[in-house]
């Protein structure tokens, strides 16, 4: 009889204490947009505007610090109409921050930034590519994502 009660109580504790765990499972809110924007003729502009969640940041293309940071990383896939004049550039409030346990200063974006590459277009087509980036926040950061993207240009 004892075997039983002590059973069942170990039993309840443990439905206890796994009722009170209180996991969270933190998803990244980054919103990534994308647009096409004629400067004149055949020449364009191919623009990725990347809006963050308050409280995180994601790595410059030069991030600095020890060499570890992932920075966002931008490909286009082959297109025989699109022609990359250049590579992409950020355009945002660049934060540059000495953090602890880092070498040097780190460099970073929040709220938002945008990734602006010049670009002949000729003729209707489809662009399409990858983003690749982490987000982060001051406590922890989600593992590297990528994400596809597809534009059509008229």
């Amino acid at each position: 009889m004892f075997m039983k009660i002590f059973t069942l109580s170990i039993v309840l504790l443990l439905l206890f204490c796994a009722s009170n765990i209180d996991a969270q499972i933190v998803k990244d809110n980054s919103k990534w947009t994308f647009e096409a924007k004629k400067i004149s003729g055949h020449k364009y502009q191919i623009i990725a505007h990347l809006k963050l969640e308050k409280g995180w940041h994601v790595y410059a293309m030069k991030p600095g610090g020890d060499g570890t940071l992932i920075p966002v990383a931008i490909k286009l896939d082959n297109n025989t109409k699109v022609k990359a004049v250049g590579t992409f550039t950020e355009k945002g409030k660049l934060i540059s921050e000495t953090v602890p346990g880092m070498d040097g200063k780190v460099n970073m974006y929040k709220n938002s930034v945008d990734y602006i590459a010049d670009a002949e277009i000729n003729g209707p087509t489809t662009i399409t590519g990858i983003c690749s980036y982490q987000t982060c926040n001051d406590k922890m950061c989600l593992p590297p994502a990528d994400k596809k993207f597809s534009l059509t240009v008229k």
